[in-house]
């Protein structure tokens, strides 16, 4: 996959990072021009397993929507990779010199060797077995679900990832409907919809109702056909 020239200097960064953390450390660069495929590199991917061409899972969750995100980057939350690893992961957001946002760097720290060993010393304590782990895997997540003055910014990165996830499409309007259900089950697995207001938003650009994208969302979530 092609890097954007402008990313450049954030490859060397990653390098950089890896070599200076260790073979627990890996770092990911996102394209948010192309969300579907937005992973352009990866220095050190048998952390997670993540792979050039796939997609963000944690970037609007655990960052976009966050409280925590402050100077466009959150640091230090935890998450578990599609290889069943406890992640403890920190990103920067990316803006172009419009201010919008168009990458992210994520730094992701493989646990398990730390875990594993806080858990050896916790199990020797009474009725303590796993108590690290279970608790960070049991970390609350605090969105900007309700938006207000301040969060104009998160609503504005959430309608440009919307627009850049529709953006394949002449006209979004236009789409059937099949491919309509499959735009909304891609939103909805991203976390899309965890943001008040993001119903609206896409029905408006899908040329629907909200109603309908309710309707989609049962079907995509397994709750009717």
């Amino acid at each position: 996959m092609n890097v954007n020239p402008i990313l450049y200097p954030y490859i060397d960064l990653a390098k950089m990072i890896v070599e200076t953390f260790g073979d627990d450390c890996e770092v990911v660069l996102h394209d948010l021009s192309d969300i579907e495929h937005s992973v352009v590199y990866v220095e050190n991917p048998k952390v997670t397993g993540l792979v050039v061409g796939e997609s963000f899972d944690q970037l609007i969750k655990k960052v976009i929507l966050s409280k925590e995100l402050k100077n466009n980057h959150v640091s230090n939350y935890y998450f578990k990779s599609k290889n069943n690893k406890l992640i403890r992961s920190s990103t920067l957001l990316i803006r172009d010199n419009d201010n919008n946002l168009n990458a992210a760097l994520c730094i992701n720290i493989d646990t398990s060797k730390i875990t594993d060993q806080i858990n050896s010393l916790i199990a020797l304590l009474p009725n303590s077995k796993d108590l690290f782990l279970k608790n960070l895997e049991e970390e609350s997540i605090d969105y900007n679900i309700e938006l207000d003055d301040d969060s104009l910014t998160v609503k504005q990165m959430i309608i440009t990832l919307i627009d850049n996830i529709l953006k394949d499409s002449i006209n979004p309007k236009d789409l059937s409907r099949d491919h309509k259900i499959e735009k909304i089950r891609f939103m909805d697995n991203k976390g899309i919809f965890l943001m008040k207001g993001s119903v609206d938003i896409v029905a408006d650009k899908l040329g629907v109702n909200k109603v309908t994208i309710y309707s989609y969302l049962d079907i995509v979530r397994g709750k009717r056909e």
